[in-house]
């Protein structure tokens, strides 16, 4: 099968190789999926970097994240059967970037009826990563207003609609005109380019009392201390969000999520922004702009 392959850490576009190799075999516990789309994450390029906090052993596929069909079911998998269509996170390194690949049965669900391939493919990262954080840890209720940084992109789309479903004002904070006007169309009220680092201190300038800072990532690279001396004259609080612990400590609350959020998307309220739907040969160069910041939405690969 065609994967791309990871022998030395760099960037992508430098060190991504695509490579024939043998198609695995899924374990106790695994999926075999005949890959239908991949999505595009963030972490995809810090692992060719080798600065994600998992470092898989040299060569792997990277590819977090997909949509695909399953072909091969390993011992002890009652869940799901051949040709169930699924989403979810891979197991490295046989990675979402190649033909196959495999997935862990007990954190892979059904992929949602009424979202194609490639709107199937980044539904889970970005729906459980803005369910978790607006609704678990933020406890968002309606009529507060939400200020999403990155609006435009992948999981900030995903924070605008649930905001909006939630009964919350929201306001898209977006990089430029172009990604500007991509968080218009989602329905932001106010637009300001203003995304990396500085983006959390701002935060603390225009947080409301008793507000709530919810810290996903530090996409710019700039990782803020944080003044707790101002959280405590302002009554506000930092919240931290991982959202793949949740997979580890209360996996029956990331299926309850995943039952909602299909609900969600078979009434239209919620839809994954795809930007790019791109062949697999495009990998190394997607995820050097997607790493650059100039993308919007998800981008999608399809084998």
């Amino acid at each position: 099968m065609k994967a791309w392959q990871l022998s030395r850490h760099g960037e992508p576009q430098d060190v991504l190789e695509l490579a024939e190799v043998p198609r695995p075999a899924p374990g106790p516990g695994q999926l075999l999926v005949r890959v239908l789309a991949a999505a595009a994450n963030f972490p995809d390029a810090l692992l060719c970097r080798g600065t994600y906090q998992v470092r898989p052993p040299l060569p792997f596929c990277p590819g977090v994240e997909l949509c695909g069909e399953v072909a091969e079911t390993g011992p002890d998998v009652t869940r799901f059967s051949a040709g169930d269509r699924v989403i979810g996170g891979t197991v490295l390194p046989y990675g979402a970037f190649a033909e196959y690949a495999v997935m862990d049965a007990a954190t892979t669900m059904p992929a949602p009826d009424g979202l194609d391939d490639a709107e199937a493919a980044p539904f889970h990262i970005t729906y459980q990563t803005g369910w978790f954080g607006l609704h678990r840890r933020a406890q968002l209720a309606a009529g507060e207003t939400l200020l999403v940084h990155a609006a435009a992109g992948g999981v900030g789309s995903g924070a605008v609609q649930l905001g909006k479903v939630a009964g919350a004002r929201v306001i898209g904070v977006a990089g430029g005109p172009e990604k500007a006007s991509v968080a218009r169309e989602l329905g932001a009220d106010v637009v300001v380019d203003r995304v990396g680092g500085e983006a959390f201190r701002r935060s603390t300038k225009c947080i409301a009392f008793e507000g709530r800072i919810l810290v996903v990532g530090f996409a710019s690279g700039d990782i803020p201390s944080a003044a707790l001396n101002h959280a405590l004259v302002k009554n506000y609080s930092i919240l931290g969000l991982h959202w793949g612990l949740y997979q580890q400590r209360d996996p029956r609350a990331v299926r309850d999520c995943h039952a909602e959020l299909t609900m969600l998307a078979a009434a239209g309220v919620i839809r994954p922004l795809i930007s790019e739907r791109l062949p697999l040969a495009g990998v190394p160069d997607g995820l050097r702009r997607l790493a650059d910041g100039a993308t919007t939405g998800r981008i999608v690969f399809l084998p």
